[in-house]
């Protein structure tokens, strides 16, 4: 009875370390960096002046994205503010009415997208990183499927011109985008689009800071 005892206790020891393994290993294709190389080459966007003087903008509507902006339930989460790089993302319209582009970029080393949440002193907390490539171009550059990341697909963000009221592609034109939560844990996955340890509760309580 005891050696059955051990022998279960072993098993299921094995099996919860095989669980955590499936949920940490990681998968980068061939040149993709680490989640550990991503925080290494990003660190410095912790300072939102930093992202600012490198040529980041805030997103111009000032939104703090949540999951039921986007028609999903609240309890996924948020995604929090997000900062772009015009140029990373070759932005050739403002929104009108949606962001369009021609980025096919998708190098996670500098990534186009940086993803502040608010805090409640008025300050911005660096939570993850995002990469964006228009479809129209994506597909214009000889592509027949979305761009991956360890071996992952981004996510197909378009809009539903029946949900009126809801923003799908949250202002900008079709596309392709994969979110890594490098700097907020993340207990939907790290590659999930919205966190539910991400809170917009502190948006809009303090004057939205001029540009440096």
């Amino acid at each position: 009875m005891k050696a059955n005892s051990f022998a279960a206790c072993a098993l299921a020891i094995a099996a919860l370390a095989a669980c955590n393994s499936n949920t940490t290993t990681e998968t980068p294709g061939p040149g993709e960096p680490t989640l550990a190389a991503i925080r290494t080459a990003t660190e410095r966007f912790l300072d939102v002046n930093v992202a600012l003087a490198e040529g980041y903008i805030r997103d111009p509507a000032n939104m703090c994205e949540t999951a039921d902006m986007m028609g999903r339930p609240a309890s996924d989460g948020a995604m929090g503010v997000h900062y772009f790089r015009p140029d990373l993302l070759g932005v050739t319209a403002p929104p009108n009415p949606r962001v369009d582009g021609t980025s096919t970029y998708t190098d996670f080393n500098l990534p186009a997208v940086l993803i502040y949440e608010p805090q409640s002193d008025g300050s911005m907390q660096l939570v993850a990183v995002e990469n964006l490539v228009f479809k129209v171009s994506w597909a214009a550059a000889g592509n027949t499927s979305p761009p991956t990341f360890h071996g992952r697909p981004y996510d197909s963000m378009e809009d539903d011109p029946a949900t009126a009221d809801i923003d799908e592609a949250h202002n900008f034109m079709p596309h392709y985008d994969r979110h890594v939560w490098v700097y907020r844990e993340n207990p939907n996955g790290v590659f999930t689009s919205f966190n539910p340890a991400v809170t917009c509760e502190h948006h809009g309580a303090h004057a939205m800071p001029a540009p440096t």
